[in-house]
């Protein structure tokens, strides 16, 4: 906590800005994330039955999901389920329990499905919408799919009971490109696919990041230091935020205020899982950090 609070001191910060627990006061709401926002806000509105976003490890799918949740207005009811690898009895008792349907740990598939039922008509009778969020979606076994549609299936003449939303990574559209499920995939109204960030979208990221901790000065990284950075998270917010980190963590340990190229290339070479890593030891023993600097520099200035 010490350490925490002399970093935080060292760089004029309220709080930790890079960390990897979803935290909707940093919520991004710019690029393709903001499009998926909307996305998600008015097909919530128009009651859509079923809405998908897809995006890879990292991109940033749960706090877009948490955000969601909290932006719903008093008309919604949510359900969320944020680890949904379950047995179908299973998934239909966290989101009974989540609903307030109390229910018996005996009781089976078929009683759940219909004490739901019975409650999603109380709360339509009541004017209010409910909606299940399912974060990691592609974690779903095939038969908890099948479901999940049975749940979609739940209506009155006017409209759907129940709108569902799935968070997933991209297999999540390989399973539902299976023959046994294509019918739930075809009551798929809204999609959207979340993508990594460009240079500018990560630059602005980071900016907005550091006002929410508190940052206060012009900059922290050089913008060959933020390049650099770029490219060594491949514009992947959860990589971003790692780096950023660790290249602060290294700039506070030299007494330095602003974040360089070398203190962002240690950090890509102190991390395995970004997409220069593999290259990033091997070209540090042939180019220099300057001349790694240099080329940023030239690459930002032709873009």
């Amino acid at each position: 906590m010490v350490r925490l609070t002399a970093y935080a001191k060292h760089f004029g910060l309220n709080d930790p800005p890079f960390g990897i627990t979803p935290d909707t006061s940093f919520f991004f709401s710019f690029g393709s994330h903001l499009e998926a926002f909307n996305t998600l806000l008015v097909a919530a509105k128009n009651g859509e039955g079923f809405i998908k976003i897809t995006g890879e490890v990292g991109t940033g799918k749960t706090l877009l999901c948490r955000q969601f949740l909290k932006t719903l207005g008093e008309e919604f009811v949510t359900a969320y389920i944020p680890n949904p690898f379950l047995e179908p009895r299973t998934l239909l008792l966290a989101i009974a329990d989540d609903l307030g349907v109390p229910q018996k740990k005996s009781v089976d598939e078929h009683a759940v499905l219909k004490a739901i039922n019975t409650r999603l008509l109380e709360y339509a009778q009541s004017g209010k919408k409910v909606l299940l969020c399912i974060d990691e979606a592609q974690a779903l076994p095939i038969e908890t799919l099948e479901a999940i549609r049975l749940l979609s299936n739940l209506e009155t003449e006017k409209r759907k009971l129940l709108q569902i939303v799935l968070f997933g990574q991209p297999e999540l559209d390989r399973h539902l490109a299976r023959t046994e499920i294509r019918q739930l995939a075809q009551r798929i109204s809204f999609h959207y696919r979340l993508r990594p960030l460009s240079w500018d979208e990560s630059s602005f990221y980071i900016h907005h990041r550091l006002r929410v901790a508190g940052f206060s000065q012009l900059r922290l990284l050089t913008r060959s230091a933020m390049f650099v950075l770029w490219l060594g998270s491949g514009g992947i917010p959860r990589m971003l935020n790692i780096l950023a980190n660790k290249a602060m963590m290294l700039a506070f340990g030299e007494g330095k205020r602003i974040v360089g190229v070398k203190h962002v290339w240690a950090a890509i070479q102190d991390t395995e899982a970004t997409p220069l890593f593999k290259y990033a030891n091997r070209l540090f023993q042939i180019v220099s950090v300057s001349a790694i600097a240099a080329l940023a520099y030239a690459l930002i200035s032709k873009s």
